[in-house]
């Protein structure tokens, strides 16, 4: 703890700040707050409600206007801070409003009714971390049928990418053959290719095999990526041939080399490539939109349009909701996200 202290508080000047050290820290602040400040806000503005989405100016922090309970009333009662006419303040509960007029009582004593104008009066508020959303959006929300979805898309089209690309990816580092390069160069420049030219074209492949309104035409589409090609091939042009011919020499087939040699020493590579798959398939929308209209097939973020009315747009249940969708990813990237700077530091040396 004393060396990360130390790093971190660290100056140029030594003993003073030089003006290196306050534009590092001053961009070191703002990026900071540029990454982090969304993610922040919106697990903040999760657990406010409708009016307090919409205030303005917005407040960062959550807030619930606190109750009284009054002898007489079945309900709690708002509780206000009123100015009254000779410029004293008191907390008054209020009944009802009627117009611009608030009729208001003491909640010592209720039997006298104030009225009051509702401009002279002030809300009592505090910071509230409530559920009231997650339970509600739960309640309204086919949540568990959805994460079920959401992890059968991402777990299969993951593993399905890795088997995919490492198999293309080993051919294209490991054999030798007339075209490699033109293979290589024809799988890179798809990257160039934009979703919405072949979204018509492999919607209707998808129908025609009959996949439309399945979990597999979701799964199987994205399973060969350039990305991933590219990124294994690098990794294992650093593998040295040597170990494959050795293997050869001992009477290993090249299934075993694949299984054996190549996938182990690929493993931080693999691993990365694992991560953006999980990122990706779990964050997917378009895809899943287009081929999926049974609700019981909905993934998560699909499932979460069906918060958005024509009228009215429940934006307190959807952040509730995106901040569960949320949660499993940011786990998953925290436990593995180790693994990115080690693959990709790693791929391309030779």
């Amino acid at each position: 703890m004393r060396t990360v202290s130390s790093f971190l508080t660290r100056t140029r000047g030594g003993n003073r700040l030089d003006i290196a050290d306050i534009l590092t820290y001053l961009l070191l602040t703002i990026g900071t707050i540029v990454m982090f400040g969304p993610v922040i806000w919106l697990v903040l503005s999760s657990f406010k409600d409708t009016a307090d989405l919409v205030r303005f100016p917005p407040r960062l922090l959550p807030y619930r206007q606190e109750t009284v309970e009054v002898a007489g009333y079945d309900e709690p009662l708002p509780l206000f801070e009123v100015t009254l006419e000779d410029g004293s303040t008191r907390p008054l509960a209020q009944v009802r409003r009627i117009g611009i007029e608030a009729q208001m009582v003491d909640p010592e004593a209720p039997d006298e009714i104030i009225r009051v104008n509702i401009d002279a009066r002030q809300p009592v508020e505090s910071v509230y971390f409530g559920l009231d959303n997650y339970i509600e959006g739960i309640e309204r929300f086919d949540f568990l049928t959805y994460l079920r979805n959401s992890v059968v898309v991402t777990a299969a089209a993951t593993a399905l990418t890795l088997l995919v690309n490492s198999m293309a990816a080993f051919a294209l580092s490991k054999y030798r053959f007339r075209g490699r390069n033109t293979i290589f160069l024809i799988t890179i420049s798809t990257l160039m290719v934009p979703l919405s030219v072949i979204l018509i074209p492999v919607f209707l492949v998808i129908t025609e095999v009959g996949r439309n309104n399945n979990l597999l035409g979701v799964i199987v589409p994205g399973a060969a990526t350039p990305t991933g090609v590219f990124l294994l091939r690098q990794y294992m042009l650093t593998i040295p041939d040597e170990l494959l011919d050795s293997a050869r020499i001992d009477g290993a087939s090249e299934w075993r080399i694949y299984l054996q040699i190549i996938l182990p020493l690929a493993r931080p590579a693999l691993a990365v490539l694992a991560i953006f798959s999980v990122m990706w398939r779990w964050n997917d929308f378009l895809w899943p939109l287009i081929v999926l209209s049974r609700s019981d097939l909905f993934t998560l973020q699909v499932g979460l349009n069906s918060f958005q009315g024509d009228l009215q747009t429940q934006w307190n249940l959807i952040l509730a909701m995106t901040v569960l969708t949320l949660l499993p990813i940011t786990l998953v990237f925290a436990f593995l996200q180790r693994y990115i700077t080690t693959g990709i530091a790693t791929t391309g040396m030779k």
